[in-house]
């Protein structure tokens, strides 16, 4: 058999084409982000010359790049928080709201003017975050004869995160030398023997006290049982989702990871920033992005010719306003500008995307570990948080309600 069709060949494939990203993205400090790269060479590899199956060939697909991926990586991104850290990110919530409400209006008060009212409905909810929405929109569509408005929600899904890259990208470097600003200048020291010990050096030490308890001596800490104890966690996940769905009301495994995780984190059992200390978390978020632009097989040239004029008029329209309800909660709530409009954003592409742009942009901002450490500190649970709040529920509450408004 030729090299060609193998496995390996196509992994080898993949990896280049995430390479390539990764490169342009350090190069160009984050302004280019690595994920708006690759998805550009993935887009127009399936219209050219990469096969349709070359993830299922690397055998990364799923169940490995669905399920089994998301659940250990939310679990994950569980232990980089702390419950005071959760609680503290109402404010969060409440901007990504507001940021969604501020979406909304703008399309139904000014898009209709300029496109077909059933492109409208049919865009908004895939536009405010998540698969699941465009799904319901496009069975929505296709049951009333309007093939095109199914066509225009599964294309606003694959295509929107195109719009969300740079612009995330962009405020991320803006709060980023913000914080650097004030970390630089003093206002925020990290603790040492000579010097006074920030808040965040205090909060990591009292966590680590507590944790003592359950916390396994560093020797026993190897990958091995790192990720035997992530993949316990997220197995209560699963089974929490099963029973919640049984009772009448489903809580998403995803959401259900992402709240165990903490709560695993606090009493001691799964360590800080748990797969990155069992040297997983890179790989699996390779996979796990992989899989997600190899949804962009579905999105063929004559679809995207047929749709992209009411598409990127949306988009812009939604984007508007979103940007400028957060910008006034910024103002009402006393939070950074930046910051509330990075976290409305991940609406447009969800996860893992929040936190790979997030990771770019620290990396290419922080001079030292220190540094990025903090940036990652103060910057990851608002993204992470600003996902979950748009694409996992508000999206599907969302499209729930306009599924309504369509018109045959």
């Amino acid at each position: 058999m030729s090299i060609l069709g193998t496995g390996i060949f196509a992994l080898l494939i993949l990896a280049m084409i995430y390479a390539i990203g990764e490169i342009i993205g350090v190069i160009s400090k984050a302004t280019i982000p690595s994920a708006f790269v690759i998805a550009i060479i993935f887009l127009v590899g399936y219209w050219t010359i990469l096969p349709q199956d070359i993830v299922s060939r690397t055998g990364l697909g799923p169940p490995l790049g669905g399920t089994l991926t998301i659940l250990l990586i939310v679990v994950h991104l569980g232990t980089t928080m702390s419950l005071k850290e959760l609680a503290q990110q109402w404010k969060t919530i409440v901007n990504c709201l507001i940021g969604l409400a501020g979406m909304i209006i703008f399309c139904l008060l000014i898009a209709p003017q300029f496109v077909d009212f059933n492109y409208v409905i049919s865009g908004i909810p895939p536009l405010t975050g998540g698969v699941t929405a465009a799904l319901i929109m496009q069975q929505a569509a296709l049951k009333l004869g309007l093939e095109e408005a199914a066509i225009l929600a599964l294309c606003m899904y694959i295509l929107q995160s195109f719009a969300g890259y740079p612009i995330t990208a962009f405020m991320l470097k803006k709060e980023c030398k913000r914080l650097l600003k004030n970390y630089r200048e003093g206002e925020v020291l990290i603790g040492t023997s000579s010097q006074v010990t920030s808040s965040v050096s205090q909060n990591q030490e009292l966590v680590k006290k507590k944790r003592a308890l359950l916390q396994m001596p560093e020797k026993f800490q190897t990958t091995q049982v790192l990720l035997a104890k992530t993949a316990f966690v997220a197995c209560l996940a699963q089974i929490l989702e099963d029973a919640t769905a049984a009772l009448g009301f489903e809580l998403s495994a995803a959401v259900g990871g992402l709240l165990l995780g903490v709560v695993f984190y606090q009493i001691g059992f799964l360590e800080k920033d748990v797969l990155k200390k069992a040297g997983a978390i890179n790989f699996l978020l390779f996979v796990m992005m992989v899989n997600l632009f190899d949804g962009l097989k579905n999105a063929t040239p004559d679809m995207v010719v047929k749709v992209i004029g009411p598409l990127l008029f949306i988009v812009v329209v939604g984007v508007a306003g979103m940007t400028i309800a957060c910008l006034i909660m910024s103002k009402v709530m006393k939070i950074s500008p930046y910051m509330a409009c990075a976290s409305a954003y991940t609406s447009l592409y969800g996860f893992p995307p929040n936190y790979i742009l997030t990771d770019e942009a620290t990396t290419a901002m922080a001079k030292t570990p220190e540094e990025k450490q903090y940036l990652m500190d103060n910057i990851l649970p608002q993204m992470i948080v600003g996902g979950f709040t748009s694409v996992t529920v508000t999206s599907v509450i969302i499209a729930g309600i306009f599924v309504n408004f369509l018109k045959a």
